[in-house]
């Protein structure tokens, strides 16, 4: 079936896109989901004429994804799972459960999201990618631990982490602070500095015409006197 894409669909197309897709996927995704229109002149005209909001409200999507990509950075999770004493689990972690754990963080994520490129099969941290947007996509570490005391361990950690990283921000805006009421305060000792030199600059130039106007003063006595004695 072919479509008209109304937002940018990953491995599909971006907006406006006419392209060719399966039945099923049209069907149950793309146009249930608003993601696309069947693709006749009669939608072809509609589409054109509304292209702009379909634009406009693209833009906005995206801004507000990437907002919410700023607050998950360098996020990571940990699941308890049972293993055996080699590491392996006694099944799998599922992208539910990725999701589910992300979501007792704060973050709204929906289980399609989570992109899992290998089935989790083993305790140690993994990297898990999550598609906000076709546009965005991050990555999570996702931490599997054996038991609840290497859970309690893993938070704690975490716990500090945060914290370290929380003291290193206040000092470095502490540091930045100092940094420019130095700046400023230099600035005004240079103004103040300039302005003292104006001054004096000035008061040379009064002294000069001064010096100049007493003389040019002496000068024209001295011609009026022989002026006179010649007469």
């Amino acid at each position: 079936m072919e479509v008209i894409l109304l937002e940018r669909i990953e491995k599909i197309g971006k907006l406006g896109d006419v392209v060719k897709v399966k039945d099923g996927f049209a069907r149950n995704y793309l146009l249930p989901q608003k993601k696309a229109l069947r693709a006749n002149k009669e939608n072809i005209a509609i589409y054109e004429k509304q292209k702009k909001i379909y634009e406009e409200k693209n833009a906005a999507l995206l801004k507000e994804v990437q907002s919410i990509a700023k607050n998950m950075t360098n996020l990571s999770i940990s699941i308890r799972k049972q293993a055996s004493e080699s590491g392996q689990l006694y099944g799998s972690v599922a992208a539910r459960e990725i999701a589910d754990t992300i979501k007792l963080k704060g973050h709204d994520i929906q289980t399609k999201q989570i992109q899992l490129n290998s089935v989790i099969k083993n305790i140690g941290v993994h990297e898990v990618k999550i598609a906000l947007h076709p546009e965005v996509i991050l990555s999570v570490k996702v931490k599997v631990l054996r038991n609840d005391e290497e859970l309690i361990l893993d938070t704690t950690k975490e716990n500090d982490l945060q914290e370290n990283a929380k003291d290193e921000l206040i000092q470095t805006e502490e540091s930045k602070i100092v940094k420019e009421e130095s700046t400023s305060e230099s600035k005004e000792d240079s103004v103040k500095k300039n302005t003292k030199q104006e001054k004096i600059n000035q008061d040379k130039d009064i002294i000069k015409e001064s010096k100049k106007a007493t003389k040019d003063t002496k000068s024209k006595k001295n011609n009026g006197k022989q002026k006179r004695k010649i007469k």
